[in-house]
């Protein structure tokens, strides 16, 4: 699994932007300045669409007085359930939504939990964040749990 102090690898996630489907390379857009990550564990789940994503959308601009540069929220959906999820909540441009569709990126990063028939293959929750290409911070929810993930633990923290 990666750690604090890791450089985050390369990949592919995509987005559906206003120039239709987009592709992002983490290594790249984390490379110069101070990032957020967090995942979810699926678009649409209650926690998730309740208190994670909304903590960061509400917290965006104490986030950006505090030097972060992007705030970006990625799960192992694809690109279409992610533009419509942050639709269905009014995300606008507080939180850049990105898709992991067959979790090879988590995979890459050791933080993917299997849920069977449940939900497949699916991220962990967790938060990072990225200073120059590098974790300073790694936040790991416990298995049904929620909080150092938040957007104010992440507050917190920097």
């Amino acid at each position: 699994m990666i750690k604090t102090n890791d450089r985050i690898p390369a990949g592919t996630l995509t987005a559906l932007g206003e120039v239709g489907m987009q592709q992002f390379d983490p290594a790249e857009l984390f490379a110069k300045g101070t990032h957020i990550l967090f995942a979810v564990p699926g678009a649409f789940t209650p926690t998730c669409s309740e208190k994670h994503l909304p903590g960061f959308v509400e917290h965006a601009d104490k986030l950006r007085a505090k030097g972060v540069q992007t705030i970006a929220c990625v799960a192992v959906n694809d690109a279409f359930v992610m533009k419509a999820w942050g639709k269905a909540l009014n995300v606008g441009d507080a939180v850049m939504l990105l898709a992991d569709g067959d979790a090879s990126y988590h995979r890459e990063l050791g933080l993917i939990k299997e849920t069977g028939s449940f939900g497949g293959t699916r991220a962990e929750r967790y938060a990072m964040v990225i200073t120059d290409g590098v974790i300073k911070h790694l936040f790991v929810e416990d298995e049904k749990t929620y909080g150092v993930s938040s957007a104010e633990h992440v507050l917190e923290a920097l």
